[in-house]
């Protein structure tokens, strides 16, 4: 088993939440680590722990990031990160499904996630790398973020589903 870290550089932990049931809001973390060990030839092997910062959420709205990191949402003064860690890899038609904890505001459940695996590919300057885009799904209040608002017009203001995008490019350790 290699040990793998990822290369921020080239990698971007991202999500997206409906605002106002009819438009996306994008967000990513900034500070973020991980703990990846595997076989290039057995993915299916491997072992994921991640974590990220609270503090470092970016939704490129100052006045919505202190909101997303006060008690109505992440609380990050009382819970400062969130982390993933795996527990089984499976194939899936070209793909593999992780299933691992996710731990959120104090909250761990159960998720799975959609995984791309590039294989390891030589950059060239000779340094091994590794592509992985993952996604998912999340319900918000499955972790205990329930703020919201509701609108006039009917509807509210936050979506429930959280859909996760991470594009992340690791280097041989």
């Amino acid at each position: 088993m290699k040990k793998w870290k990822i290369d921020p550089t080239h990698s971007e932990i991202g999500f997206r939440v409906k605002h106002m049931m009819f438009t996306n809001v994008n967000g990513k973390f900034e500070n973020y680590d991980a703990d990846i060990t595997f076989d290039e030839n057995a993915f299916e092997n491997a072992s994921l722990k991640f974590s990220a910062a609270i503090q470092s959420i970016n939704t490129n709205n100052s006045e919505r990031d202190n909101h997303l990191k006060s008690a109505d949402f992440f609380d990050a003064e009382q819970f400062p990160e969130l982390t993933f860690e795996s527990t089984s890899i499976e194939p899936t038609d070209g793909a593999y499904e992780v299933k691992g904890n996710l731990t959120m505001h104090g909250v761990t459940k159960p998720v799975t996630l959609q995984t791309e695996y590039s294989g390891v590919m030589r950059d060239p300057w000779g340094n091994n790398k590794v592509g992985l885009q993952i996604s998912g799904k999340i319900n918000r209040k499955d972790f205990g973020l329930n703020y919201n608002a509701a609108l006039e017009t009917g509807g509210v203001l936050i979506g429930e589903q959280v859909h996760l995008n991470i594009e992340i490019q690791l280097a041989e350790a």
